[in-house]
């Protein structure tokens, strides 16, 4: 499973984890204005936005996991099983197939307000990209440095919740992983009070007891707690550095290790990688399971008038530095 994240510095940060026992040899990839996004039954979309993220490129199509557009617009899609419905197609709506929605959404919208008049319009379909490749369930945070929401597709259309915390994980929905929340108001990074009993002689007897109750385990309903808790009580300086290190440890409070998750087939669930990207510089920065080193790649190094996917594969052999 995934959690992804925003994050406001001095600039806008936005990024994820992606949990899940096999990678499909994901690289870093810029789509630049001038590719032709030839959708299934939405027409030709000849000239848009430059987008950055993590795609699987098949046919050299981009099959993107999350992104990031040249307006600072954000999205990631995360496993949303047994929830996520798709419908045939619908007169007189963008019918989009599951595949296509990010660069539909990143190649025209600039902001958060327009994503959502667009998602009124949008049908999300069935169709799949090849048949040995079905179409994921998936819900998706969309943000920018303004605000954030989650969409969820479901038997009636696609639904959108505004995302004050800005984190989003897998299941249940959005909406109950909210009121999930209330449990833990109690939770502080402050020392404790003794509110159990004014008879009883009580105190901390260490430090960081304020956030006992704070759920460890890898369940989605944990991981939105946690990382919420860790996002909105981050303190960070706002330069370029701290803001991306601090942002790579928020996540690092809900990465998975191998071993820890095993999946029905008897495989292991492990962060595979994670990201971090300055939407408004247009810097992705990503770590591995087997690189901790931060790799960067700035999408305004390229020609973005071009009309030719430009690909990255991501380093993934540890970059250790020997001081003597």
């Amino acid at each position: 499973m995934c959690t992804a994240a925003t994050y406001i510095t001095d600039d806008f940060y936005f990024g994820r984890t992606l949990d899940y026992e096999f990678s499909y040899v994901d690289e870093v990839t810029i789509t630049p204005r001038n590719y032709t996004f030839n959708f299934q039954n939405a027409g030709t979309m000849r000239s848009h936005y430059a987008i950055i993220g993590i795609a699987y490129v098949l046919d050299n199509y981009p099959l993107y996991y999350d992104g990031v557009n040249e307006k600072g617009l954000c999205i990631a899609g995360l496993n949303f099983p047994d929830n996520a419905v798709y419908r045939e197609a619908i007169k007189d709506m963008y019918n989009v197939a599951q595949f296509e929605f990010i660069p539909w959404v990143l190649g025209q919208c600039s902001t958060v307000e327009e994503v959502k008049k667009l998602l009124v319009k949008t049908n999300i379909t069935k169709t799949q990209f090849k048949e040995n490749l079905p179409a994921a369930q998936l819900h998706w945070l969309i943000a920018d440095k303004n605000s954030s929401i989650t969409a969820e597709p479901g038997e009636n259309g696609i639904k959108y919740y505004d995302n004050p915390v800005g984190i989003l994980t897998n299941n249940p929905p959005f909406s109950e992983q909210m009121v999930y929340l209330n449990n833990f108001m109690s939770l502080s990074v402050k020392p404790p009070l003794n509110n159990f009993s004014s008879k009883l002689d009580l105190h901390p007897y260490c430090r960081g007891m304020g956030a006992i109750g704070l759920p460890g385990d890898l369940s989605s309903p944990s991981r939105f707690v946690r990382a919420a808790f860790t996002k909105m009580n981050s303190v960070c300086n706002g330069s370029e550095a701290e803001s991306i290190g601090q942002f790579f440890h928020i996540l690092g409070s809900v990465s998975q290790q191998r071993g820890c998750c095993e999946t029905e087939c008897g495989e292991y669930e492990y962060t595979i990688y994670t990201s971090c990207c300055n939407a408004d510089k247009g810097i992705y920065y990503y770590t591995t399971y087997y690189n901790h080193q931060i790799s960067g790649i700035n999408l305004y190094h390229e020609n973005l008038d071009n009309n030719m996917l430009v690909r990255y594969s991501m380093i993934d052999k540890e970059q250790i530095m020997m001081q003597n």
